[in-house]
């Protein structure tokens, strides 16, 4: 959201100016063009009257060269002549189109419908009626606007993705800075836990409390490299894809309400995949803890491991209240959330960590009333 209002405002003024100013191209080119249009009207209509001339011509009577080369002259606006018995001559027009009656009356009628036919009169008497369309110029001409405003339309796509993308930039760069001092800030009481629990241990405290303390350090440790590498390229390791995923489970399973119901299923005893161990468990995490909010905290579920020829799919599945179909595609997208908190970055980061950094994909499998099946696919390490 950008709260800077002189941001919009100079915003506001620029798209105003941009749009004025496409707004007068348009209006002097159709301006330009009504003008062309009655130019050409006008040498139409000298056209006719040098054709009258012409029709009254008789052997005994100087015409003048005047007529002829006006009659000569035009060679671009195509016409189609129609004497008052019927017979038609043709000027611009190609040759061999002349002699199809059906193309002439087609054109006749186009002409009419594009310009008002000219009659041809002497003396009160009809001699013909000239049909008259628009030359390759004044074609050329009209289609312009239309051309310009797709150009402008283009440019302006380029300019809008262009930032759009550059925007894009600075928040992945401003939230990588973000996730980096975070790592920073836990490092230093992590550091005095890690110490605290050490002068527990020295004063024989209950070993199951020391353990479990030096568990949550553990998570806070793993915390802290996750944060640390987002932003930078992750080293992938080959792993158990099979132990990886366990190990997700179990922790979450310890650490969940009782009223959820846990099953973990799997083809295979074990499958090498190149992994980065941190985030790999983030995006388990995230899709697990995803699906126990969708159920309120009372539920199932399952992970299945699957192999699938040269992948092997991990299937998340709940039984929570399911994700509309249109938000399918949508639910990956920074910002996305269906909760009343958050800031609907989970799923995003899941995408991010999976599709970019391990090369992967991950999709909604299906989705309705009886919960939500997510599924994460990577490639087996041959």
């Amino acid at each position: 959201m950008d709260f800077n209002p002189k941001k919009k405002t100079s915003n506001f003024v620029l798209l105003a100016i941009a749009f004025a100013i496409v707004s007068l191209i348009l209006w002097n080119t159709n301006s330009f063009f009504k003008k062309f249009k009655e130019e050409e009207r006008l040498k139409m209509e000298i056209w006719a009257t040098a054709q009258s001339e012409l029709l009254q011509y008789s052997e005994d009577m100087d015409m003048g060269n005047l007529t002829i080369k006006v009659l000569q002259n035009n060679t671009s606006t195509p016409m189609i002549l129609m004497n008052k018995d019927g017979s038609i001559k043709t000027n611009n027009i190609p040759k061999e189109k002349v002699e199809d009656s059906l193309y002439v009356q087609r054109n006749i009628r186009k002409f009419e419908s594009e310009n008002t036919p000219i009659s041809i009169d002497q003396q009160g008497e009809h001699l013909a009626t000239l049909y008259y369309g628009n030359s390759e110029m004044l074609n050329k001409l009209k289609y312009y606007p239309i051309a310009l405003l797709l150009i402008i339309f283009l440019f302006g796509a380029v300019i809008f993705f262009f930032f759009k993308t550059n925007k894009a930039s600075e928040q992945n760069k401003l939230w990588a800075g973000m996730a980096k001092e975070t790592a920073h800030q836990i490092g230093t009481p992590l550091s005095s836990l890690l110490g605290w629990n050490e002068l527990l241990k020295a004063e024989k405290i209950n070993p199951e409390i020391t353990k479990e303390i030096q568990k949550d350090i553990s998570r806070l440790e793993t915390i802290t490299e996750r944060f640390s590498k987002i932003g930078s390229l992750p080293e992938l390791k080959e792993v158990d894809i099979v132990k990886e995923t366990k190990e997700a489970y179990d922790y979450l399973k310890l650490r969940s309400s009782k009223l959820i119901h846990f099953s973990f299923n799997t083809k295979v005893e074990k499958l090498p995949v190149l992994l980065n161990h941190a985030l790999y468990n983030w995006t388990i995490e995230n899709l697990v803890k995803n699906g126990i909010d969708a159920m309120k905290g009372k539920g199932s579920i399952a992970i299945d491991i699957i192999p699938a020829g040269r992948y092997v799919n991990i299937l998340i599945a709940d039984t929570g209240s399911g994700i509309p179909k249109s938000n399918h595609k949508t639910i990956f997208n920074p910002g996305v959330t269906t909760k009343k908190r958050g800031w609907g970055l989970g799923l995003s980061l899941v995408k991010r960590i999976v599709e970019e950094y391990h090369k992967g994909k991950i999709k909604v499998l299906s989705s309705g009333k009886e919960g939500t099946i997510m599924q994460i696919s990577l490639k087996v390490k041959t």
